[in-house]
């Protein structure tokens, strides 16, 4: 099994304009075997959608402390039939090696990048989060749920590589 390991934000990521003004910036990756897809749709698709139980537990209680809030919930979101999503991620770029996920909110903006990054020595996935803070609400609320976007990244990851791969069509 191969082990996520947090890694330094990937240079040439669609992402990469906005580190510098980042409030917040991780980038966690996972090494892919030479028969799974390179593309980032397929690999994101596959990383998020069927996520278990606590994660969801873990969403609906964010959901429930958010919306006293006026901020969206992921059901308002995945609700949201007029916009491309993969759950309830709205894609902003597709490109074959990197898809850009997110969510602009009154209280910040996110990205998520899954990004395939190849070279002579490895092929892995790297999922790089990028927040940008409208206001001090969105400072707060990072500050809870870093801890656990940690967690959910890497388990997402493992349980990806778990699961299989989904294969170069």
């Amino acid at each position: 099994m191969a082990r996520v390991a947090r890694v330094d934000l990937p240079q040439h990521s669609v992402l990469e304009p906005l580190y510098a003004n980042a409030g917040f910036a991780d980038a966690f990756a996972i090494d892919l075997p030479s028969h799974a897809t390179g593309d980032a749709e397929r690999l994101a698709t596959h990383m998020l959608m069927g996520q278990p139980r606590w994660v969801g537990w873990l969403v609906a209680l964010r959901d429930t402390l958010v919306a006293g809030f006026g901020l969206k919930t992921s059901s308002e979101l995945r609700d949201d039939v007029a916009t491309d999503r993969i759950d309830f991620f709205r894609v902003y770029d597709r490109r074959r090696h990197e898809i850009i996920l997110g969510e602009d909110d009154r209280h910040l903006d996110f990205r998520l990048s899954v990004l395939v990054e190849e070279s002579a020595l490895c092929r892995r996935l790297v999922a790089t989060t990028v927040v940008t803070f409208n206001h001090l609400g969105g400072r707060a609320y990072i500050a809870g749920i870093a801890p656990f976007h940690r967690l959910i990244v890497k388990s997402s990851l493992r349980r990806a590589e778990r699961s299989g791969w989904p294969p170069e069509l």
